[in-house]
């Protein structure tokens, strides 16, 4: 069963409205890029390379530019296109080592899948078929494949030229920034005081492949002075900029358009090369030129996402009381960086400390170039990172002090009282209340009799032993404010831009730079806007994904469509308002004063005398009687952008049974009540959630990109890459709490990438809580049967090789408990420094950097 807690409302905002996409979008009348073909259309198809890394000795085209219905074969050489390089649009330092990206690779490829060539046909599938007559002979280097390696003195190099694979390396530091205490000391102190704890563990973040419904696509038409660009994206507007950036066409002669994009979750955030070469193959052409991949070439080639080392050690008093919080990642970019790949570790820095009161903290990100492909953002970019982390290090602690992990989290979290709160990190979080969601999930979850049930298992031995996973989460969302996203080198900004146009009818007509891919805008903003002004919800109609139509934008990722795009619409409203007062008075004659607005009504205050909205829009239209010196229209524009990010919280519970004699897993059981602030739409909130939990549970479970020895990809195929069906998972329970936020009017807060988030760790200490009295104390991800059994076996073993006599003693008094991991800290080649009370507080500036 599922319960959503829905408001009670009488107008549109709070109703579980069915979205009005979905009728095209179920029905199959909705447009995707590759329902799109222009008259005289030529396809391409792409040579890739087989090989992870190797030197390019010669491309033998004859035998494909001989096969049936190819216009041509080309290679970047053939192009002109040798000296361009895809963009990055975020260097995270200023010494970033940033090698070319090529459209096709010059010289050499490195990675697999990597294009070596492009053949143009009539058709996709006589591309395709002449695709594999073009012969490339290499010459094979060793692949660059473990990034710990990689990051060494020594290690052979990806791209030599930059003499280094550590592409950046990025230190926040809360004593250097003066927004915390020094952590090194922090670990020392601990080290030398039996009252404290020091834990140390090692997690790793696998490889993982964002898997969309709709592969990617593109079609170009240079018809007429403006090239028309159809695209499979999240990014229609920064695709626009990005295309001018890297090809040089004027930004005034491109349009670009998202169509209905099935999904994307940050895995069409990028500039593609396919892209760019079919922009260039249309101007060279003088036609239309479409690309649609495969399925295989969208596991292969579309960015990969996580795969991160983690080393973190935690101090904390032995009541309980956490210290300090030392991390240091190693982070694999794949051979090039992607479009904000490199910030992506970066976003996650601001998370570790998560919802808790830890009072130094430092960070420590080495980025490293592997002969894999690149890696970019994936749901929740960074924070679902670092919330694992967080998460996980919370229930070794408690392990380590013989804690309930539910108390020792409540013992260090923000309470609802300090709100707002200035985190170690300089953030300012507006509002929460972890103990009302905590609490509310724990009654759902009937966390006390799992408990019970759990020691009772425990004590009869029983095969089947059941776990309970907690994760209580925060999350640094709606991606904004640009004054911080500047401080931080990030190449755009985070506002957004929306219109309203009243038509003389009284319908409206919103544009919007949210550029949609699933998520219900056009019902969720239609909601907003019907409330506003006082409409019925049939009569708005919401624009988006055309740069044509709406071309002001920065788009969709990062949980930024409501709190950043929806705020956006409310102001615009707001100014429709305001100029419908005005003409309003004239119309009544009355003072503006006296004018009041509710419900699509205008009336003279203390009268009966009034007009609807919809007649004073037809009034501006005619223009036969309006105000002296005001322009006969209501339409109105406005641009938001916010001085915060919002925070969304939550808890999430799942109860984990595990066969010991097989290693299955069995999630039984899943709970999440989330604080998003107001809720526009519960059925679409619901959806979200949903779909988050799914592709979290997915990484603790599931999914995992697999490279052999040489660097090949063994999973390209849905056949080899597990990604789970509703028959792999439970119905989910799942409610909502709120804490409206202060950060915009609207109260919301961002909810695509919550279930992401909190879900992994979730699962992840639910497995480990099912096992660890058997001597199990880490599994790696995703845990599947074979891994939790192996696990299980090297516990007994230990167990049997054990001297009984000789039982190991404990650690003096004097010492404090400590786990270790193999590796040392490396030396801080610089470190990024904040303000205190960076956001909230007067910290509008952002962070100041310091390296």
């Amino acid at each position: 069963m599922t319960t959503t807690a829905e408001p009670t409302t009488t107008g549109e905002i709070g109703k579980a409205r069915v979205r009005k996409e979905d009728q095209r979008l179920i029905t199959g009348r909705s447009r995707y890029t590759d329902s799109i073909t222009p008259p005289g259309t030529v396809h391409i198809a792409v040579v890739r390379s087989t090989i992870a890394r190797a030197t390019i000795t010669s491309i033998d085209k004859s035998e494909a530019e001989k096969a049936p219905g190819v216009f041509g074969v080309y290679t970047a050489a053939d192009l002109g296109a040798e000296e361009v390089g895809m963009p990055c649009a975020w260097p995270i330092t200023p010494d970033q080592k940033a090698p070319q990206r090529p459209v096709l690779a010059v010289g050499r490829v490195n990675f697999s899948g990597e294009g070596v060539a492009v053949v143009v046909a009539r058709s996709a599938a006589a591309a395709r078929d002449a695709a594999e007559l073009v012969e490339v002979d290499y010459e094979p280097l060793e692949p660059v494949l473990d990034m710990e390696a990689a990051a060494q003195d020594g290690a052979e190099l990806v791209h030599p030229d930059l003499g280094t694979n550590v592409s950046a390396t990025w230190v926040f530091d809360s004593a250097a920034a003066g927004t915390g205490a020094d952590v090194a000391e922090a670990i020392k102190a601990a080290e030398a005081d039996s009252d404290s704890v020091v834990v140390r563990r090692r997690f790793r973040q696998q490889r993982l492949i964002p898997a969309f419904m709709e592969p990617r696509s593109c079609v170009v038409d240079p018809t007429g002075e403006q090239l028309t660009i159809w695209a499979a994206t999240q990014v229609p507007h920064i695709l626009r900029t990005m295309t001018t950036v890297t090809l040089g066409v004027p930004e005034s002669k491109l349009r670009v358009i998202a169509p209905d994009v099935g999904g994307g979750f940050g895995g069409k955030i990028g500039v593609l090369p396919e892209e760019m070469l079919c922009v260039l193959l249309a101007q060279k052409l003088g036609k239309p030129v479409k690309w649609t991949e495969t399925r295989s070439e969208c596991m292969l080639t579309a960015h990969h996402a996580r795969d991160q080392i983690q080393d973190l050690v935690m101090t904390a008093k032995k009541d309980g009381t956490i210290t300090g919080f030392d991390v240091h990642l190693y982070a694999d970019m794949g051979a090039y960086l992607g479009l904000v790949g490199p910030g992506v570790p970066i976003l996650g820095a601001f998370m570790f400390n998560a919802i808790y009161k830890i009072p130094a903290l430092k960070f420590t990100c080495s980025n490293v170039f592997t002969n894999k492909t690149l890696t970019d953002a994936y749901r929740g970019a960074g924070r679902p990172e670092a919330t694992f982390a967080v998460e996980r290090m919370l229930d070794e602690l408690a392990v380590e002090l013989g804690r309930d992990p539910m108390e020792l989290r409540e013992q260090n979290w923000i309470k609802h009282e300090e709100f707002p709160f200035t985190t170690v990190v300089g953030l300012t979080y507006d509002t929460g209340n972890y103990e009302q969601a905590t609490q509310r999930a724990m009654d759902l979850f009937d966390y006390a009799g799992l408990r019970r049930e759990q020691e009772e298992r425990r004590k009869s031995g029983d095969p089947v032993q059941l776990g309970i996973g907690i994760s209580t989460f925060t999350e640094m969302c709606g991606l904004a404010p640009s004054r911080v996203l500047g401080s931080l080198d990030y190449g755009a900004g985070g506002w957004e831009a929306a219109s309203i146009r009243m038509l003389a009818t009284g319908k409206v007509e919103v544009t919007t730079g949210a550029s949609a891919h699933g998520q219900g805008h056009e019902t969720a903003f239609s909601q907003i806007v019907a409330d506003k002004l006082g409409v019925a919800f049939e009569d708005v109609e919401i624009l988006h994904g055309d740069t044509q139509v709406a071309p002001k934008g920065l788009d969709t990722y990062g949980s930024r469509s409501l709190v950043v795009g929806g705020v956006a619409i409310v102001n615009a409203a707001d100014k429709v308002i305001e100029k419908a007062t005005k003409i309003a008075a004239h119309l009544l004659e009355a003072s503006e004063d006296d004018i009041e607005f509710a419900n699509g009504q205008f009336t003279v205050r203390g009268t009966d005398k009034g007009k609807a909205i919809q007649e004073i829009a037809f009034a501006a239209f005619m223009a036969h009687d309006y105000p002296e010196g005001m322009e006969p229209s209501l339409d109105s524009d406005a641009v938001f952008d916010p001085e915060n990010f919002s925070y969304p919280h939550g808890t999430h519970l799942a109860a984990i049974e595990v066969d010991t004699d097989t290693g299955r897993v069995n999630l039984r059981k899943y709970v999440c009540v989330d604080d998003i602030g107001n809720v526009i739409n519960p059925l679409i909130v619901e959806g979200q959630v949903h779909g988050g939990l799914a592709q979290g549970i997915a990484q603790a479970l599931f999914e995992e990109a697999n490279y052999d020895d040489q660097g090949t990809l063994v999973n390209a195929t849905f056949v080899d890459y597990t990604i789970p069906s509703a028959a792999d998972l439970p119905s989910f329970t799942t409610e909502t709490v709120s804490t409206p936020a202060t950060s915009n009017p609207l109260g919301v807060k961002g909810v695509g990438e919550a279930g992401t988030i909190a879900s992994t760790p979730a699962i992840l200490n639910g497995v480990l809580d099912a096992v660890r009295h058997l001597g199990v104390d880490e599994i790696e991800m995703p845990t599947t049967s074979q891994r939790v059994w192996r696990a299980l076996q090297v516990a007994k073993g230990r167990a049997r090789r054990r001297p009984r006599a000789t039982p190991t003693p404990p650690a003096p008094a004097s010492a404090p408990s400590t786990r270790t991991t193999p590796r040392e800290r490396s030396s801080d080649p610089g470190q990024v420094r904040l303000r205190p009370a960076l956001l909230g507080r007067g910290g509008r500036d952002g962070p100041a950097v310091r390296r």
